[in-house]
């Protein structure tokens, strides 16, 4: 489940915890929702020069997890006692926060990363590899001693699935590594902060507040928005079945429909279009969100599909979640629409699945598969500023 923090000033030492209104809202009725959809690999000779400026507010900060994959494809997930060859291996960074800071800084931002490795082969890889894509590593804990994280990946290529072996850095990161003074420099000039709830300590203060006891994922986001009235949405992935979004409305009116969460959902559903290979968004209109047993939110529901990958072209998943979280991170400091953020997200995502690995396939901001995306964003909110 995805929750962005997005940061103004930090007076007197604390964190102010804002909404993140995006600029940009198209508007439906309440009896049609909107669908948008993109297509897919459209081939689009792009250069530096003709793409929009990257956003001005690109400064991002990601607390979690900063390691070392270690990726094996095979023929198929081997038996107990069974000794296999690889079809190919690839030795790449990996970790949450990494994976999606990495994306977010190929398609543009300044990310900065806070996190801890250990001074050996693994973590001076690690550094490079972030160095080399532009992610800030200033704020990384280097410990002299330990050793740091790093995952084994078994990538079935029969299944499409790949299983993770994980070994944690040691020593583990603690509050006492990170400086007062260096943390409101991290935080100085970001736009979001991103946790990927890798570091134990920072996401048991998080999960405390957005626990949840609601009986179906579209009661949950409404308990969060309810006891979190400071965020302006969250998201919860749904891996191929896409994701559902919901963002809260300032625009109550004593007209607004009154409907069940989850049969809202529901008729969302029902307009999806299941030929359609592209990721698409169909949204509900504003209106009251009513769900069983906890409360009502004003508020629109959105529901975005996953691309359907053809088999020929799907070669793993791992980090397929890390890169939609980048480009949602992207699409926030880009002003994108929702109704733009969740297909291009899910796109970002779908083009990972093409490689072997979390960071391989991570498009770059000058690929031609994201020009119509980025163009679009672009023409919006220059349509708007006028």
């Amino acid at each position: 489940m995805l929750g962005f923090f997005s940061l103004s000033t930090f007076p007197n030492n604390a964190i102010k915890l804002v909404n993140s209104q995006s600029l940009v809202s198209i508007s439906a009725t309440a009896t049609k929702p909107i669908t948008i959809s993109f297509t897919r690999n459209l081939r689009v000779k792009m250069s530096s020069d003709t793409l929009p400026p990257p956003p001005e507010k690109g400064i991002v900060l990601g607390c979690g997890g900063a390691s070392v994959d270690f990726l094996a494809a095979v023929a198929t997930y081997p038996k107990p006692d069974d000794k296999i060859r690889t079809t190919s291996l690839k030795v790449q960074g990996g970790g949450n926060a990494g994976n999606a800071l990495t994306c977010a800084a190929r398609l543009g931002l300044k990310p900065r990363l806070i996190s801890k490795i250990a001074d050996d082969t693994q973590g001076r890889d690690i550094l490079d590899e972030f160095v080399a894509d532009g992610v800030d590593t200033s704020f990384l804990v280097v410990s002299e001693q330990g050793n740091s994280p790093f995952t084994y990946v078994i990538v079935d290529n029969q299944t499409k699935t790949r299983t993770c072996i994980h070994t944690a850095g040691n020593p583990p990161m603690i509050p006492d590594d990170l400086s007062q003074e260096n943390l409101l420099s991290a935080l100085d000039g970001a736009r979001i902060a991103y946790f990927d709830g890798r570091l134990p300590e920072t996401a048991l203060v998080i999960a405390q507040e957005a626990w949840t006891e609601a009986s179906s994922l579209p009661s949950a986001l409404v308990s969060i928005l309810l006891r979190l009235p400071n965020i302006n949405f969250v998201i919860v992935t749904l891996g191929e079945d896409g994701c559902i979004m919901l963002e809260r409305s300032g625009n109550e009116s004593s007209g607004t429909e009154d409907i069940d969460v989850d049969v809202l959902l529901e008729s969302l559903k029902q307009q999806q279009k299941d030929e359609s290979t592209s990721p698409t968004c169909i949204s509900s209109s504003v209106t009251r969100l009513r769900a069983k047993g906890i409360g009502t939110l004003c508020g629109r529901l959105f529901l975005g599909t996953a691309e359907k990958i053809p088999p020929s072209e799907l070669i793993d998943t791992t980090g397929a979640g890390d890169a939609f979280i980048g480009a949602v991170i992207y699409a926030i400091c880009a002003d994108m629409p929702p109704e733009q953020m969740l297909p291009f997200a899910a796109h970002v995502a779908a083009a990972n699945c093409r490689a072997l690995g979390a960071r391989t396939g991570l498009p770059y901001r000058t690929d031609p598969r994201l020009a119509y995306f980025l163009q679009q964003s672009s023409q919006v909110i220059t349509s708007l500023a006028k």
